[in-house]
């Protein structure tokens, strides 16, 4: 089966089983967020070059990392300093993407941007966060669209940009409905002392300056 639904407490656990199979043996899955659709896998070199096929776009571009908690991050040897820490407390789990340092030899070099960093988020979408905390590892995760198109708002979109994919079995999909008209995470690069705004998404720098005071980019 290449599209499972993810909606309902009962769905969710239904599916679970079958995306940690499919997760296991290196496919690729579709799945909501709290904010767009993403697509993803394992954080294993093999399956990063297979998503960055699919996704169309070159392997030098990093995809970002979901965690199920901080404690997981902190366990693959992602540090976060001041900044971090304070914007972990007051936006994790939810829309807000940390660029952090660390993590050698525990993570595939190929999800390190320029900067040196890793994008990780503690996602708030309780049945995706459920399914990486039953994986016990991290996703990766890119916006489930092509090259200069429209983030995906459900399974319809997904398949008229990936069918091919799911149709071979390579992408399993998470159906879990349609969804808002959500900006991606707001992203924010900890590598230095002093955080850097890089893209304002769902958490606007107004509220993160609010929330965090001088701690903020």
């Amino acid at each position: 089966m290449t599209v499972v639904a993810f909606r309902t407490g009962t769905e969710v656990e239904v599916a679970i089983p079958l995306a940690l199979q499919h997760l296991r043996e290196g496919g690729l899955l579709a799945h909501p967020t709290e904010t767009i659709y993403g697509i993803g896998s394992r954080a294993a070199e093999p399956e990063l070059a297979a998503l960055a096929r699919l996704k169309g776009r070159g392997e030098e571009k990093p995809f970002l990392l979901l965690v199920s908690s901080r404690e997981m991050a902190l366990w693959y040897g992602l540090m976060f300093n001041n900044a971090a820490q304070a914007l972990a407390d007051r936006f994790w789990p939810g829309p807000v993407t940390l660029v952090l340092p660390g993590a050698e030899a525990r993570l595939p070099e190929a999800l390190r941007g320029p900067n040196g960093g890793i994008a990780v988020r503690w996602t708030s979408h309780a049945a995706t966060a459920t399914l990486i905390d039953r994986l016990d590892e991290p996703i990766t995760s890119t916006s489930a669209n092509q090259p200069g198109r429209s983030t995906a708002p459900g399974v319809g979109a997904i398949l008229d940009m990936f069918g091919e994919s799911v149709a071979s079995g390579e992408l399993l999909v998470l159906d879990g409905g349609v969804l808002g008209n959500v900006p991606p995470s707001t992203l924010i690069d900890c590598t230095s002392p002093e955080p850097r705004l890089i893209r304002e998404g769902a958490i606007p720098l107004t509220e993160i300056r609010a929330g965090v005071g001088r701690l903020a980019p």
